[in-house]
């Protein structure tokens, strides 16, 4: 629990490979997982006399996602070297942005509890990405892997707009989920491909002036975002009270520890010796084609969780989820321009069961046979009371594999909800005459037990008995005894 005098500033920069083809300044190809070293050349290296050319795709994805962020596009850019000597960097600089960045001035809405928070980007800029240094107890020494060099990056800077842990984890999130839907990055964060540097200070409440901020390099997972927030600020609260000064500082996070730990001061631009990159010209993206590029922006994550609450009455976490998968969300639009049934219902079965399906199969719904048709014609039979919700669940083991109408797999399977009172009479009078203590138990006030007795008629009928009824008839039979 961060402590109430004071109050935690957090801005983080994120780092998005992109998932073109082959790297931003080389043909070599961009991939994850292949053997070190196979994927790397001499314009990646570094190598004396070799001549950087820029990805195309690479601007576009940066476009792309500037739109997304609202952000203002300039459309005269140019790339520059930023200087550096580390193991992981062969060449001692780092082709990235520094004055006049692709995107910027724009701003992130997320939700956090449901409600909207504004948070304002800074910049976003394109570069490469840096090698992997490789320790390991099985070796002496470090070992260099470079084929991460090279891969192209987007940093989005936020501004300090921040205030929690919380927040945090909601923006990261909110980041991913938009870079998904653009196609732009794979944001698998286990390999590398979506990581932060997470910049915090503190503040008593009520002062204008921010704190002394460190950051944390590259903390690559949502729950290590919140961690480490939680743990930072708290460590500069406690240094402060003691009378202590924070010093501007690298950080480096261990999550498995859950500690950080001081790797540097905190270097500043000028530190960095930024200067035009002497082989790659100055380039220009033509109105028109940053007007296309914004054209292509689909409905992102916020704004359609927040249509589906104010069109359809979703509760908002259930929108959230909902609209956090484009492929999920979009098969949800399709059910429910169908107007075949209640459009909550939808939304329940495909945060519910399917989700359930999909996320232990580890596909996507465009991955099943199930159609906007089937799924619809599903529910429509649980509202007409023809299948119980327990029945339905039978059917979607069938319709979810293939193509076969739910009316004939409720036929086929013998699924059809039993209303007839005579049928379920003789169910009931068993169910009563097996379990007395139950009984007993109801008749002296503990009415929660009519769900445990519904339940045995419901196991006794195969699934099959309407669960209405048989509370009802239940019911009545207790009162008679």
């Amino acid at each position: 629990m961060i402590n109430r005098d004071y109050e935690v500033v957090i801005g983080l920069e994120v780092h998005a490979e992109l998932c073109t083809e082959t790297k931003i300044f080389c043909g070599c190809k961009n991939a994850f997982g292949a053997e070190v070293n196979t994927l790397c050349c001499p314009v990646c290296m570094g190598m004396p006399g070799t001549l950087p050319v820029l990805n195309k795709q690479v601007v576009d994805y940066a476009i792309k996602m500037g739109h997304a962020l609202n952000c203002s596009i300039n459309r005269v850019s140019k790339n520059d070297r930023k200087n550096y000597f580390y193991p992981d960097l062969p060449k001692a600089y780092q082709i990235s942005q520094f004055d006049v960045p692709l995107c910027e001035n724009g701003y992130l809405d997320i939700l956090v509890n449901g409600d909207v928070r504004r948070i304002g980007i800074t910049r976003i800029h394109i570069e490469e990405d840096a090698g992997k240094l490789i320790h390991d107890d099985s070796f002496d020494g470090t070992l260099a892997d470079y084929n991460r060099c090279g891969v192209p990056l987007i940093e989005m800077v936020s501004e300090p707009d921040l205030r929690s842990a919380e927040e945090a984890k909601a923006y990261m999130e909110a980041i991913t989920n938009i870079l998904l839907y653009l196609g732009i990055s794979d944001a698998k964060m286990q390999e590398g491909s979506v990581r932060a540097d997470v910049n915090v200070s503190v503040r008593p409440r009520g002062q204008k002036e921010f704190g002394t901020r460190t950051e944390m390099k590259n903390v690559n997972s949502f729950g290590a975002v919140y961690r480490a927030i939680q743990y930072e600020a708290q460590r500069q609260i406690e240094v402060i009270r003691k009378g202590g000064v924070i010093e501007q500082e690298t950080r480096r996070w261990d999550d498995a520890k859950g500690k950080s730990y001081v790797m540097r001061s905190k270097e500043d631009a000028q530190d960095y010796r930024y200067f035009p990159d002497p082989d790659l010209l100055t380039f220009e993206v033509s109105e028109a084609h940053v007007q296309e590029l914004k054209d292509s922006i689909p409905e992102l994550p916020v704004a359609k969780a927040l249509r589906y609450v104010k069109e359809y009455g979703l509760l908002p976490v259930d929108a959230e989820l909902l609209a956090s998968n484009r492929a999920r969300s979009e098969f949800f639009d399709a059910c429910v321009a169908l107007g075949n049934c209640d459009k909550k219902l939808i939304c329940n079965w495909m945060i519910g069961d399917i989700a359930k399906i999909l996320n232990e199969r580890r596909i996507e719904i465009t991955d099943t046979a199930l159609t906007k048709e089937n799924l619809t014609e599903m529910i429509a039979l649980i509202e007409k009371g023809t299948i119980s919700n327990t029945a339905a669940k039978t059917v979607l083991d069938v319709i979810i594999e293939t193509d076969v109408p739910p009316a004939k797999v409720v036929e086929e399977k013998g699924l059809a909800q039993i209303s007839d009172s005579g049928a379920l009479g003789k169910i009931v009078d068993d169910v009563l005459a097996n379990n007395p203590k139950a009984v007993a138990d109801y008749k002296g006030g503990k009415t929660n037990v009519a769900g445990f007795l519904v339940g045995q008629c419901m196991k006794a009928s195969r699934g099959q008995g309407n669960p209405g009824v048989l509370r009802e008839m239940l019911l009545s039979a207790i009162e008679k005894l």
